[in-house]
C-alpha cells in the first residue's frame, strides 16, 4: 500500500531524497524539461511567489520509494490551481496511484479555495497530432480526466501557434470545476489563458502572443467539450481532510495513571479528555501510534544522574505514596544524601512537584509522544502535536520541578537538530527555564520564551530579559517577559517580536511549547486570552511556514481547555502549509 504526502521544501534530508526521486521520474516521464525543473523546484518551493505561482508537490510512496508525483501552482491571487505536472513510475500502472494522486491534487485545489483547476492535455484527434502512435495514450489520458468531469474547454484561441510553430500537437487547456457544478465564466478563463502564459511559459510567449490569446475568448460562459468517453458515475466532492493535509496527533496513552489527588494538585489527567473532545471530532487531526525510544535520547539533554534517580525512586515507592521535597542542598550541593526520598530536594526545584510509583512511566511515555512527533517531522510531516502531560517545559537538564519531570520538547528538539537549526517557541504563561537551562551554550537551538515576569510568575529566579545566552550560546536565547495584567494586543505584539527573532534565526524546524494558561480565567495564569485570540496567534506561528512540532504544556482551566487548543490549530493550520 502507498501513502501520499505533501512535500514543502527541501530543507530536510527525506525531503532531499524525495525531490531527488521525483526529479528521476521526471527524466524518465518528461525529459525534455527535467534539467528546468530540477534546477527550479526547490527555488519554487521555498519561495513561493517568486515565479508568479506557489508550488506544491505530492509524491506517492511505498517503502520509502517515490512511485508517482504531481506538481501542482498555485496562483493565490487569482484563485485557480494549474496542474504542472503528474505521473506514475512506468513499474506501476494500473494500481491506483494517478487516481490517489489527482484526488489528493483536488483536495488541496478546495482546500485553497480554488475556483477551478486547470492543465493541459495533447489532443486525441488523429489529425491534429504529428505523431499518431500518442493518440491512445492522449485518449487515455483524456478519459481519466473525464472521471472527474474535467474535460476540454472549446477555446480555440488558447491553440494560437506560437510564432514558428506549426498547428499540430496544441494542447487543449481541461477545466476541472471541483464538483462546484460551474462553468467557466469568461472574465474567468481571460485571467487563467493569461496568467499561464506569462508565467508558466513566459520564456516562449512574447507580449503580442499573449493579447491574441486572450482577445480571442469571447464566448461566455466558455463550454467544456460535452463527455466523449464512457466514465463511472459522477464523483462525490471528499468532505474530509487528506491524512497527509492532517496534523499528526500523538497522545500519552498511559498518561492517568500520573495522579497526584491531593488538594490543589491542578495537573490532573482532566486536562488532555478536555482536550481530546474538542479536536477529534474536528477533522483536522490523524491519530497516530507512539513509538518507544531508548533513555539515551532522555539523557542527551538530561544529566544521567536524574534519569536514573526518577526511574530508581518511582520501582521504590509503594502505590499510593508520594514524595515531595523537604531539604535542598544549598551549601553544599556536591554531597546528596543517601537516602532516596531526602535526595528529592537535590533534584528537583520546588516543593510541590511529587514523585510517586507512576512518575517514570507517565512521563516517559511523553517524551516518547514528542520524540514520535519529531521523527513524523523528520519524515515530512508539516504539523504534529504531542498531546502530553506530565509536561516538561520547566524541566532542567539536572533539575525536575513545576510539575514537569523530563523536557520533552527539549528532547524532541536536540532530536530535530540532527538535521539542522531548531527554535524552540514558547508560549506558556510561566518561563520555559528548562529548555533556556539546557540549551544555553548552543547555537544550533534559539529558545524564545513569552512569559509573565519571574518577579510575579513561577519559577521566579529565571526568565529575565538580560539572560542571552552563553559562550557559542551567547544572543540565541530571548526572554520576553510581560506584565501582570495583559490583554490580546499586548500579546500579539510581544508574540510578533518573537516570530521575527525566530524568522531570523530561519531554523529547519520550529517546536511551540503551547501554554493554554495564558487564557482568560486560567487558575495559574493572569491574562486575557480568548479563543478568537488563539486562532490569530496560531495563524501568526503557522506563517513562519516551518516544520511544525507543538508539544502541550501548561493550562488548567479544563472546561475551555479543549476550545482553546482547536481554536489555535485552525489558525496554524490554515497558514503553515
Amino acid at each position: 500500500m502507498f501513502r501520499i504526502r505533501r512535500i514543502f521544501d527541501d530543507t530536510l534530508p527525506d525531503n532531499r531524497r524525495v525531490l531527488a526521486d521525483v526529479t528521476a521520474l521526471l527524466r524518465t516521464r518528461f525529459s525534455a524539461v527535467a534539467d528546468e525543473v530540477e534546477a527550479e523546484l526547490p527555488t519554487r518551493l521555498r519561495d513561493p511567489l517568486r515565479h508568479g505561482f506557489r508550488s506544491i508537490v505530492f509524491v506517492a510512496e511505498k517503502r520509502m520509494v517515490v512511485e508517482g508525483f504531481a506538481i501542482l501552482l498555485h496562483a493565490p491571487d487569482h484563485g485557480f490551481a494549474y496542474l504542472d505536472f503528474i505521473s506514475a513510475s512506468v513499474d506501476a500502472p494500473g494500481r491506483g496511484i494517478g487516481a490517489a494522486l489527482y484526488e489528493r491534487v483536488r483536495d488541496e485545489a478546495r482546500r485553497l479555495h480554488c475556483f477551478g483547476l486547470f492543465f493541459e492535455c495533447l489532443p486525441d484527434e488523429p489529425d491534429q497530432l504529428s505523431d499518431s502512435e500518442t493518440l491512445e495514450d492522449n485518449r487515455r489520458r483524456l478519459r481519466f480526466y473525464e472521471r472527474w468531469n474535467a474535460r476540454p474547454l472549446e477555446m480555440p484561441s488558447y491553440r494560437t501557434p506560437l510564432p514558428d510553430g506549426t498547428a499540430l500537437d496544441l494542447p487543449f487547456l481541461v477545466y476541472d470545476d471541483l464538483d462546484r457544478g460551474a462553468e467557466l465564466a469568461r472574465k474567468r478563463a481571460v485571467v487563467v489563458a493569461r496568467t499561464i502564459c506569462e508565467r508558466r511559459y513566459a520564456s516562449i510567449c512574447p507580449p503580442e502572443y499573449v493579447e491574441k490569446v486572450v482577445r480571442g475568448i469571447r464566448v461566455d460562459p466558455v463550454p467544456r467539450r460535452p463527455p466523449r468517453y464512457k466514465t463511472n458515475a459522477p464523483r462525490v466532492a471528499s468532505t474530509t481532510l487528506p491524512e497527509d493535509a492532517c496534523v499528526a496527533l500523538f497522545v500519552n496513552e498511559k498518561h492517568d495513571i500520573h495522579h497526584v489527588r491531593e488538594r490543589g494538585y491542578v495537573e490532573s489527567p482532566v486536562r488532555i479528555e478536555s482536550i481530546l473532545r474538542a479536536l477529534e471530532p474536528s477533522g483536522l487531526f490523524a491519530r497516530r501510534p507512539t513509538k518507544k525510544f531508548p533513555d539515551a535520547a532522555v539523557e542527551a539533554v538530561h544529566d544521567p544522574a536524574l534519569v536514573r534517580y526518577i526511574k530508581k525512586m518511582s520501582a521504590t515507592l509503594p502505590e499510593g505514596r508520594s514524595v515531595y521535597p523537604y531539604v535542598f542542598p544549598v551549601r553544599n550541593a556536591a554531597r546528596p544524601p543517601e537516602d532516596l526520598a531526602t535526595q528529592a530536594g537535590y533534584f528537583c526545584l520546588d516543593t510541590f512537584t511529587p514523585l510517586h510509583p507512576n512518575v517514570w512511566l507517565a512521563a516517559r511515555g511523553a517524551v516518547d509522544c514528542a520524540l514520535s512527533g519529531a521523527a513524523e517531522i523528520r519524515a515530512g510531516r508539516r504539523l504534529a502535536y504531542a498531546l502530553v502531560r506530565p509536561p516538561g517545559h520547566h524541566a532542567e537538564r539536572r533539575l525536575y520541578g513545576g510539575f514537569c519531570y523530563f523536557n520533552n520538547a527539549a528532547v524532541a528538539a536536540h532530536a530535530l537538530s540532527a538535521d539542522g537549526r531548531v527554535a524552540i517557541l514558547d508560549v506558556d504563561y510561566h518561563h520555559g527555564n528548562g529548555q533556556q537551562d539546557i540549551f544555553y551554550r548552543r547555537a544550533d537551538v534559539l529558545t524564545v520564551s513569552l512569559h509573565g515576569h519571574p518577579r510575579f510568575a513561577y519559577p521566579y529566579f529565571a526568565g529575565f530579559d538580560d539572560e542571552r545566552g552563553e559562550g557559542e550560546g551567547e544572543g540565541f536565547n530571548l526572554n520576553l517577559p510581560l506584565p501582570e495584567k495583559l490583554d490580546a494586543k499586548g500579546y500579539a505584539k510581544a508574540l510578533r517580536t518573537a516570530i521575527d527573532a525566530v524568522a531570523r534565526f530561519d531554523p529547519s524546524t520550529l517546536v511551540v511549547c503551547l501554554g493554554l494558561d495564558t487564557a482568560r480565567g486560567d487558575p495559574t495564569g493572569t491574562w486575557e486570552l480568548r479563543p478568537a485570540d488563539f486562532e490569530a496567534n496560531g495563524r501568526a506561528i503557522g506563517a513562519l511556514r516551518r516544520p511544525t512540532l507543538v508539544v502541550q504544556e501548561g493550562g488548567y482551566r479544563t472546561a475551555r481547555l479543549g476550545a482553546h487548543a482547536l481554536a489555535f490549530f485552525r489558525g496554524l493550520h490554515a497558514t503553515a502549509g
